[in-house]
């Protein structure tokens, strides 16, 4: 048992590690990359209207945030390892073929919120996932999201996960999310409210929000 646990630390434990510490390089490269943005996209704006004006947060060193006018993206890295079910695609990849060892990968999820939920404190209000890119320790990648297709599964192993593609991964996630409207919720959803629900939407604006409430957000619409 001893030696099967030295063994496991050495190999299985090392290799996470290092998934991490891959990971949160990745992250940091891509907050690089988001904190140049809004001197990129502001000045060939600032004519128009400066509440269009793409803003930067950092928060932490898991999480960061891009306002886009309304709207919200949303940054975060996992901080753990993670392994495919063997009935995943991912399995069939010839880049997994030749190690298995490269389906141990990190995640960093994109959230795509609205900007009035941070502002308003609601906190009741829908974020979506716009997209997840995983990236192995070798920085081989792929990502699973919103018109992502040409960064999807079948890249998996034929690139990096360097700046011009987390470049072109924002940008992407920033084009789908400006164009997802917010949409009206159906008329028998809001035609009775109580008088606490009133008092608390006069009072706190907490009635819940999201882009396209009432609606069912398809698993289908993620492209791979």
């Amino acid at each position: 048992m001893e030696k099967r646990i030295v063994e496991l630390l050495r190999t299985r434990a090392s290799l996470k590690q290092g998934v991490f510490d891959t990971t949160l390089d990745t992250f940091n490269t891509l907050k690089e990359v988001l904190r140049d943005l809004p001197s990129l996209y502001n000045s060939q704006i600032a004519e128009q209207d400066s509440r269009l004006f793409l803003e930067y947060e950092e928060v932490g060193n898991f999480v960061a945030k891009l306002k886009i006018a309304g709207d919200v993206l949303v940054f975060f890295m996992h901080t753990n390892a993670f392994m495919f079910d063997r009935d995943h695609k991912v399995w069939n990849n010839a880049h997994v073929k030749e190690n298995a060892a490269r389906c141990y990968t990190g995640v960093i999820n994109i959230y795509n919120f609205l900007y009035d939920s941070f502002r308003y404190s609601r906190m009741e209000d829908y974020g979506y996932m716009v997209a997840r890119v995983f990236v192995n320790r070798e920085r081989s990648f792929f990502v699973e999201g919103k018109r992502q297709r040409s960064m999807g599964l079948s890249n998996f192993g034929k690139s990096k996960l360097d700046k011009d593609n987390i470049l072109k991964i924002v940008e992407t996630a920033m084009h789908y999310s400006l164009e997802f409207d917010l949409l009206v919720p159906p008329y028998e959803n809001m035609n009775v409210i109580t008088m606490a629900q009133m008092n608390e939407e006069i009072f706190q604006s907490r009635q819940r929000t999201g882009k396209r409430l009432g609606f069912i957000f398809k698993s289908d619409d993620v492209q791979q």
